[in-house]
């Protein structure tokens, strides 16, 4: 199994795997999905009673539930260091809670103003505030406020999506758009009626320009009155996208995600030999 990048930015990625059976390229979607460790808001606690700020007492209520609002606040994208950071209930405190394994946050907002996760600041290392700072959490009327402290901990989407580091994960085989030049009329059909763009027109012949777009729909075979086209795939060969939500690069989350499949193969396979012994 092999990988040769096409496209990788801080929060997209894509490439080509190569080498690979349909199982290979479910498991490595799974992974990218579920198992890939990240940190997120796991515990809020809200402040009861009166606010008092700049003379003035304000009522600690929100239009929202505190439920709601602690679930918003759950899935705002934590940076996460898994060099740094370890399970909670892994880590050295025994499950306690520690720098090696939370980051507390502070929240305090007066109204009347719109509450974004930029409001949420690390109490600690400035390495943890969040990267995005402006998705709405909640919108506070005059006389409202919010006194909130939580806290951030490691986890994995197969507990809960709000440690799902990856959106939008899946694959297709290789495309393989071929012309019979022999049959080819010209007359470009394929060109103008391709919905994603495959083809070219040069020297008044059309050509395969992006292929890495197709979407197996067969259109262009279907409309060339001469059957010149051929669309098929490579069973072998699978065009990965995907994004993450920031808390991670995708160079990392890919780079993760491929030592969890190789450890999952490893450990599986000594359990079958266990079984044979």
């Amino acid at each position: 199994m092999q990988i040769e990048i096409i496209e990788m930015e801080e929060t997209k990625c894509r490439f080509l795997l190569k080498d690979a059976t349909h199982a290979d390229a479910n498991a490595l979607r799974r992974t990218l999905i579920s198992d890939i460790p990240k940190m997120a808001i796991d515990q809020v606690e809200f402040h009861l009673g009166p606010i008092m700020a700049d003379g003035k007492e304000y009522e600690s209520v929100t239009p929202l539930f505190d439920e709601v609002v602690a679930h918003r606040l759950g899935l705002v994208p934590i940076p996460t260091d898994l060099e740094l950071m370890s399970f909670r209930d892994e880590c050295v405190c025994e499950g306690e809670g520690c720098p090696n394994c939370i980051v507390m946050y502070s929240l305090n907002k007066i109204g009347p103003c719109t509450v974004y996760s930029g409001d949420l600041l690390p109490l600690g290392h400035e390495a943890f505030k969040v990267k995005d700072p402006l998705i709405p959490i909640v919108t506070l009327s005059d006389g409202q406020a919010v006194l909130i402290y939580a806290i951030a901990e490691m986890g994995t989407a197969s507990r809960h999506v709000k440690w799902q580091a990856t959106t939008g994960v899946g694959y297709k085989y290789l495309p393989i758009v071929s012309i019979d030049e022999s049959k080819c009329d010209q007359g470009l059909q394929c060109v103008t009626r391709c919905p994603r763009k495959v083809f070219d027109e040069v020297d008044g012949k059309p050509v395969v320009s992006r292929v890495l777009d197709c979407s197996l729909c067969n259109t262009c075979a279907e409309d060339c009155d001469q059957q010149a086209i051929e669309v098929c795939s490579d069973p072998n060969q699978f065009i990965f996208n995907f994004e993450t939500d920031g808390s991670m690069t995708c160079a990392k989350v890919l780079e993760v995600a491929l030592s969890i499949l190789e450890a999952n193969f490893e450990d599986f396979g000594e359990m079958a030999a266990s079984l044979q012994a």
